[in-house]
């Protein structure tokens, strides 16, 4: 007894870098601040004045990324373990193609139109070049020191029935809406290569709870014009997500996926609360900032996570960004796909029916394309739209590299599938809630 009091109070004495590292990740990441006349999270503020010190040169730092992104897998000889890494080879390198000739200004003038090169170059391979890296710095402060571990325990009866993951998946949530998908796959993917995710959970987590960010939200609502309906725009979209989130979790493919831990790990199990689930929630934080990693050594686990993360998704965002584009505009594929929307929009009274359908099909290439599609459309359908773009989550310009470059290793066959459950949800939910709104 004598003993456990000594090892609390030890504890508690360590317990200053849960308040102290816990709160600046908080502030880094959640706490949105106006500098400059620019109102945004702490992290998104660092890496805009990252891109604004690199100024003429940041093109040329995002080129070396993607380079390194398609060079990295030929040499690793990554196109040896199956077809889909070989698929994948392949559009690195076409990605890596593509942004030579873009920053080099050669190659056909189709590149350097305003929906296609400058759209994927400026709006997501220089953000993410320098956002990912930047957030893993942040990142190391939030996960590691009892934060995860108190949120976890707290948020346990509402995660654990509603949502099948543990309490501390909350914070990917928050993460991905506050920051964004790729900052919340990296707090995914570290938690479960660290054995506080089974498979199962890992997969509800990345394909229900890394969405766009709220940042992203708002140049969806303004290109829609919905910024005079932003906040139930925002807590509509945030609520539909979740919603379909939980439905989702409950369905095949998700409710077959395996429950078994990382590399074999045996798996960190939630603690059962029988008293004060406050106290229950503080001693698994004290135990855990007890065990961390002094700072400097996780930090370096985290950018080294981040950038090797940058360089796998950045070619390959940007040619399947790229070839996304000119099918949609190009080839009556969209058009073909959008069939299958059709039983679900044809139900309801909605406008624009078939350009409805459409935009629901566009969404798996590019979350920001539907926006593009419906921009002149009736203000239901742009507002259905506008929340479907979202919560559908999936789309292959950017969301699908980046869970491909993770260890959770989803089949793309199934991350069409949940996209195709996601999307139909949606409209079944978000539809009728429109046409009483407008």
């Amino acid at each position: 007894m004598n003993q456990s009091k000594q090892l609390n109070k030890v504890q508690g004495r360590n317990m200053w870098r849960f308040w102290v590292f816990s709160v600046i990740g908080i502030i880094c990441f959640f706490v949105p601040m106006t500098i400059n006349g620019s109102r945004t999270i702490l992290v998104d503020h660092v890496h805009l004045g990252v891109r604004a010190l690199l100024g003429d040169l940041m093109p040329y730092a995002a080129l070396i990324m993607i380079s390194m992104g398609a060079i990295l897998p030929i040499v690793r000889k990554d196109f040896q373990q199956s077809l889909t890494e070989a698929v994948i080879v392949i559009f690195k390198l076409l990605g890596a193609i593509i942004g030579v000739m873009y920053v080099f200004k050669i190659g056909p003038s189709i590149l350097f139109q305003p929906d296609y090169g400058p759209f994927l170059f400026e709006k997501l391979m220089l953000p993410l070049s320098v956002l990912i890296p930047i957030g893993a710095v942040a990142l190391s402060l939030l996960v590691g020191y009892g934060l995860l571990e108190f949120i976890g325990v707290l948020m346990q009866p509402v995660m654990r029935p509603i949502f099948k993951t543990p309490g501390k998946s909350a914070v990917d949530a928050v993460a991905s809406f506050v920051g964004s998908y790729s900052l919340g796959l990296l707090i995914t993917n570290r938690v479960y290569k660290n054995g506080m995710y089974n498979k199962k959970e890992a997969v509800i987590i990345a394909t229900g709870f890394s969405t766009v960010s709220a940042t992203f939200m708002v140049i969806v609502a303004r290109t829609l014009d919905l910024m005079a309906y932003w906040n139930l725009y925002f807590w509509l979209c945030l609520i539909i997500t979740f919603i379909v989130t939980a439905i989702s979790a409950h369905l095949p493919p998700i409710s077959k996926e395996s429950e078994a831990y990382y590399e074999g790990q045996e798996g960190e199990k939630e603690i059962e609360v029988t008293g004060s689930r406050i106290r229950a929630a503080w001693n698994a934080a004290k135990a855990q900032s007890h065990q961390s990693l002094p700072l400097p050594k996780n930090i370096w686990v985290n950018v080294r996570d981040g950038l090797e993360m940058t360089i796998a998704i950045l070619p390959s965002i940007l040619s399947i960004g790229f070839l996304g584009l000119l099918l949609a505009n190009f080839t009556p594929v969209i058009d073909w796909l959008s069939y299958i929307f059709y039983p679900i929009v044809m139900l309801f009274p909605i406008q624009d029916q078939a350009l409805l359908a459409k935009a629901s099909a566009i969404s798996i290439i590019e979350m920001f394309l539907p926006s593009l599609l419906v921009a002149k459309a009736t203000l239901e359908v742009k507002f259905v739209v506008a929340i479907t773009s979202v919560s559908a989550i999936i789309f292959f310009s950017a969301l699908v590299p980046c869970i491909l470059a993770t260890d959770i290793k989803i089949p793309i066959w199934k991350l069409i599938v949940i996209w195709f459950i996601r999307v139909t949800l949606t409209l079944l939910i978000t539809i009728p809630i429109s046409l009483l709104i407008f």
